[in-house]
């Protein structure tokens, strides 16, 4: 069983998504994102199958939280720093975002 004192290992911040690409070479229907998450983290990419419920356009500008500190993984030609959080849902995955717009880099606490 997970203890309070493992929730908080994770740094989980809010990000939001400048560039999302179809990522051709996942083995599952998946995007590369590029997510801003403000100046003391700055940009790092992830690996999200959320094609399902989001055209890659209209995720440009979403704010979506993220864990920060897990350590890259490779997946296919792509470097994944960061997990992008949502939840798997009937329709498909569904991204995890703040209810009002937040400065990039907002820390869940």
């Amino acid at each position: 069983m997970a203890v309070f004192e493992d929730f908080m290992k994770l740094d989980i911040r809010v990000g939001e998504i400048i560039q999302a690409e179809i990522f051709e070479k996942a083995k599952k229907p998946a995007y590369k994102l590029w997510i801003d998450f403000g100046e003391e983290i700055g940009v790092m990419k992830s690996s999200a199958q959320i094609t399902e419920c989001y055209d890659r356009k209209e995720l440009i500008g979403k704010q979506v939280l993220g864990v920060v500190n897990f350590p890259p993984r490779q997946i296919a030609d792509f470097m994944s720093e960061v997990l992008v959080l949502g939840t798997y849902s009937a329709q498909g995955v569904v991204l995890i975002q703040p209810e009002q717009r937040v400065k990039n880099g907002d820390k869940l606490g």
